[in-house]
Order: structure tokens, then C-alpha cells, then sequence
């Protein structure tokens, strides 16, 4: 993977580059940020640019046998820990009993999460680890020579699974033998044992911005614009959700939003009785989108009356609709109470309940809070 191939984290891609080109780069880096900030992909695109043969300005050169065999993981001075569980009764968990596994998924999705990697080997409902005889081996291997006579990478993927076994690597990570990088990539650095966290060097990943989301939707999807917009800022900086909602969002929102904000706005009993009805035959994904979108343009409502000069980053005909409501008489708390009724729906219907009853009850509840009106039981 190159760095170019992975989304936004310009300034971190610009920082690392920089760090190499000093010659002040750490031998343990922890790349630490929530699902879905590219830490994994930025791990493995970082390795190929290490272990490249023909560096370019900015980036690995992407041709040479180096960045071939890295971009597979098949780089014999490139090593990786993940998550796993015993392959049979009577073993350890052990990565390299799922090496071929984990190639296979980064190939198809290397923003995955670690629980769509737990489902990839069928772990069903086990807890995905990583033992203090992997962490054994991690120094074994680390302390041999160089296969290729260049540096040694190993990536640990989530460390959070090391538990107190991260202990075993204390010294590793302290004093790697000579050309020897060791990555991290975190999600919860509160998990991480302090000693682990106090040797690493912490690079911290924000979250995505809605704008490069929808270019990395539009480029590499070739995700319609106007959706790709939407999901961006559905998703929450996150990529896995931008990519979990492309999946399981079949149309464009905005239009059904709209029409239901107009039979809720103007208690249209008939409309919410038919809005209710025709979403109710959509999939429980498909019903939690439309949902989450509505949050999104209600809190960038709040956004635009309270902060002076802002302008939604929607497409026009959104923005436009945004703005609207933005000016509209509905008191903060009421906005407030809006979205917290909301998220309880989304609640609800991710447990199974009725979602007929729930998007009916929900349209009635809104227009009572609309109105100010108390709702009597």
C-alpha cells in the first residue's frame, strides 16, 4: 500500500516523511486512532516506504520487488500481529496460523475493523488475543538478521489485545536491535499498559474529514457525488462506516428527509401513517441510515444559527435545506430533544423491535416536541 493510497492524514503522512528524512524517526511509533482513522493502512503504506528500494518524493516507488512482495505481506523483513484465536482445542493463538487469512482481508478491506476481521476467520463469538507466546516469538524473530540486509518492521495491530502479556515486549520496545521499527496501531490507548505507552512515541489520528471521505468514496468507489457526500458526513470520520454505509444506503436520503420533515413539521397524520408504513418494508440498515442522516442535518442546523458565518459543507440543495432550518423558531432543547428521540429509535430498531410501530411513534413524538406540546401518556 502506498501513502497516497491512504485517506486524509496528510499531516501525519507529512510528519512521518519529514521524521525519515531527518533521521529522527522512532524505532517504536504507535499510531493511535479510533475504527476507521487509516491506522493499519498507514502502518503497511509507512513499511512499503521503509523497506522501498527506490524512495520517491513523498512516497514509495510502487514498482520495485521490495514494494511487490511488501504490498502482498509477503516482505520477509516485514512481520505482523493481529488479533486471533486458537486455530483447534489444545493450540494458541498464534498470527501466523492466519497469515494467508490476513493478507487475503487487507487486500479486500484494509480499513476493516478488528471485529470484521474476527468474522473473516470465523472466531464467531470468541475474543480475539494476542499471547504472551506470540509476544515470545516477536523477539525471536526480531533478533535474527535482516533476510534482505535492509531494516525489519514489525506491526502489532491493536496491542489493546496484549493485556498484561505486553510486559514480555518491555525491553523490545525499549532497546530494538539495530534497524528494527516497531508500529503499533491503537484504537484505545487507555487499554495499553503505561509501561508499553511511556516507550512508544504517540502519533495521534484524527478524524477524517467529511470532504476527504467523499473524494475517497467518488475516486475509489466511484460513489455518485451526491451520496458520497451524504455518507461522509453520516459517517463520523470514520472510513469502515463510510464504506459500511455505501454497502447498506441503496438511494439518495435527502429526498425521503424531506418529505418527512414536511409531514412531521405540519402534523400530517395520513403522511407520518404512510412514512411509517413504506420504511418499515426497508432493511434495519437502510432504516438506521436514514436516521443517522437526519441527526447529521439537525446538528449542522445547531451549527449554522450558533456559529456566525458557517456554511454547511452539503451539497447546494442540502445546504439549502440546512439553512432553512437553521432560521426556523425551534428552541435549542428542542433540537436537542429531537435528536436524543432519534437516537433512541436507532437503539431500538438495532434490537429488533417493531419498526413500524417505532418510525410511527417517532414522527408523532417529534411534532409534539415541534408544536411544545407535552406528549400525554
Amino acid at each position: 500500500m502506498l501513502l497516497s493510497n491512504v485517506v486524509g492524514q496528510q499531516a501525519v503522512k507529512d510528519g512521518l516523511l519529514k521524521m525519515w528524512s531527518n533521521g529522527h524517526f522512532p524505532h517504536a511509533l504507535m499510531l493511535a486512532g479510533s475504527e476507521g482513522t487509516g491506522g493499519l493502512a498507514l502502518a503497511l503504506a509507512l513499511s512499503q516506504y521503509i523497506l522501498c528500494e527506490n524512495k520517491q518524493a513523498g512516497d514509495a516507488c510502487g514498482h520495485c520487488p521490495s514494494c511487490n512482495r511488501t504490498a502482498r505481506l509477503e516482505h520477509a523483513d516485514l512481520h505482523i500481529t493481529f488479533p486471533s484465536i486458537p486455530p483447534k482445542p489444545g493450540t494458541k493463538a498464534m498470527s501466523r496460523y492466519y497469515m494467508q487469512d490476513f493478507r487475503e482481508f487487507v487486500v479486500q478491506t484494509p480499513y476493516g475493523s478488528t471485529y470484521d476481521w474476527l468474522q473473516f476467520i470465523n472466531a464467531e463469538n470468541k475474543q480475539g488475543n494476542i499471547t504472551a507466546e506470540e509476544c515470545r516469538e516477536i523477539i525471536d524473530t526480531l533478533y535474527l538478521k535482516s533476510y534482505e540486509g535492509g531494516y525489519k518492521i514489525q506491526v502489532i495491530w491493536r496491542p489493546e489485545y496484549l493485556g498484561k502479556e505486553g510486559n514480555i515486549l518491555l525491553k523490545l520496545i525499549e532497546e530494538p536491535p539495530a534497524d528494527t521499527i516497531l508500529i503499533l496501531v491503537a484504537e484505545n490507548t487507555e487499554d495499553i499498559l503505561p509501561t508499553i505507552l511511556s516507550r512508544t512515541q504517540i502519533l495521534r489520528l484524527a478524524p477524517l474529514s467529511a470532504a476527504d471521505i467523499a473524494q475517497a468514496l467518488s475516486e475509489r468507489l466511484a460513489t455518485d457525488p451526491r451520496k458520497a457526500s451524504q455518507v461522509a458526513h453520516m459517517a463520523n470520520g470514520s472510513f469502515t462506516e463510510a464504506l459500511r454505509l455505501v454497502r447498506h444506503t441503496d438511494n439518495d436520503l435527502f429526498p425521503e428527509v424531506k418529505q418527512w420533515f414536511n409531514v412531521v413539521f405540519t402534523n400530517n397524520g395520513p403522511g407520518i401513517a404512510k412514512f411509517s408504513e413504506e420504511w418499515s418494508k426497508a432493511g434495519r440498515e437502510q432504516q438506521k441510515n436514514f436516521l443517522h442522516y437526519v441527526i447529521q442535518l439537525l446538528e449542522q442546523a445547531i451549527r449554522a444559527r450558533y456559529i456566525q458565518g458557517m456554511a454547511p459543507a452539503l451539497p447546494p440543495e442540502e445546504a439549502d435545506f440546512v439553512l432553512k432550518l437553521a432560521k426556523m423558531n425551534l428552541p435549542y432543547d428542542a433540537i436537542e430533544r429531537m435528536v436524543k428521540n432519534i437516537t433512541d429509535t436507532i437503539f431500538y430498531i438495532e434490537r429488533n423491535a417493531h419498526s413500524k410501530t417505532q418510525l410511527h411513534a417517532l414522527s408523532i413524538r417529534l411534532t409534539y416536541i415541534i408544536q411544545n406540546k407535552a406528549l400525554t401518556l
